[in-house]
């Protein structure tokens, strides 16, 4: 607590308010994301959104372009789900206690656990990346997390150290001590206010914790993207609402240039074919073949009807229209600039 006053960080956006709906908001978006890049986002979701009833009132479509470029595209998802609950069910209002907020959709234990010492002091402990990887770390706790009576273990840890009041700063403490001093590689321990007595440091195992079974290899997927252009407009279509960009609009996909050459034989106009690229996910590399078709202003909609008969999921966007709704990250890049 001490160090955090002298060392933390104090001036983000979300650590101004005891506003429940900025904080969840923050801690939704800094899942698996960089602080630099919440930062780009936050404010102006605030801006098109400032109160929890004005996003439960929006489209998916408007939130998950509000979204675009943060990926992992459920969280979006499930807080505009949540929204809706809050509003519907709550007139607005967010519980007070982790517990009630954590069987709120998208809400996980730690999640709630911010909100609730946040906003509300609720003595309870978080447990996000940051805080495992230095209670890990200190304690020197090597049982596999990825096992949920380790998970449980290091929970029950992390609740026997909560100070009896200063919840919050302690709070804070911890997660700006693994934001910004132990972080994942290269730590700086020298400046570590807990060194003298962690475990990591003194053993210089520090790159061992915290311990979690290896993921099985990342796998590969290909596809041709044809990027159809017919009266200034592009087709886009809705992906499934589950799986790899789920609810999205995207481009077409096929799966070998043998395909789309046959399926595209005899569609009037030309392709110009763009840079091939590699998007790396989470579990997967993709590589993508854009090709730029362009239709003739001249054809007909009976005729580009038929062209694209095979995707009933999608439609025609302007790019005005297209910059408003959710898109892929490397899409977005590609349309739009």
């Amino acid at each position: 607590m001490r160090w955090q006053r002298s060392h933390g960080r104090h001036t983000l956006p979300w650590q101004k308010t005891r506003d429940p709906y900025r904080v969840w908001l923050s801690e939704i978006m800094l899942q698996q994301t960089q602080v630099a890049t919440v930062q780009r986002y936050y404010e102006p979701f605030l801006r098109r959104f400032p109160r929890v009833t004005d996003l439960a009132a929006a489209s998916l479509d408007e939130v998950l372009g509000m979204w675009s470029g943060l990926g992992y595209y459920s969280r979006a998802r499930n807080l505009h789900r949540c929204a809706i609950v809050v509003t519907q069910e709550r007139a607005g209002a967010f519980p007070t206690h982790s517990a009630d907020l954590a069987r709120l959709p998208g809400i996980g234990r730690s999640t709630a656990a911010a909100i609730a010492a946040f906003c509300f002091g609720e003595r309870v402990a978080i447990l996000d990346g940051n805080v495992k990887r230095v209670l890990t770390r200190a304690f020197g706790f090597d049982a596999d997390l990825s096992e949920v009576r380790h998970e449980r273990e290091l929970w029950a840890l992390a609740h026997a150290l909560l100070p009896r009041t200063g919840i919050e700063s302690y709070s804070q403490g911890l997660m700006d001590l693994g934001a910004t001093t132990c972080v994942s590689r290269n730590p700086s321990c020298e400046s570590c206010p807990v060194q003298a007595g962690c475990v990591a440091a003194a053993t210089g195992t520090q790159h061992h914790y915290p311990v979690k079974s290896k993921r099985g290899s990342r796998g590969a997927r290909e596809h041709v993207w044809p990027i159809l252009v017919w009266r200034g407009q592009v087709w886009l279509e809705r992906r499934p609402e589950h799986g790899v960009w789920a609810g999205l609009w995207s481009l077409p996909e096929f799966d070998s240039v043998q395909t789309f050459e046959r399926v595209s034989a005899g569609w009037p106009g030309r392709a110009e074919w763009l840079p091939s690229f590699v998007h790396a996910l989470t579990h997967l590399d993709w590589t993508l073949h854009p090709v730029r078709w362009s239709f003739p202003a001249r054809t007909s909609a009976a005729r580009m009807s038929g062209v694209v008969a095979q995707w009933p999921r999608g439609r025609w966007f302007s790019c005005d229209e297209a910059r408003a709704v959710g898109l892929p990250a490397p899409l977005r890049k590609l349309l739009l600039g």
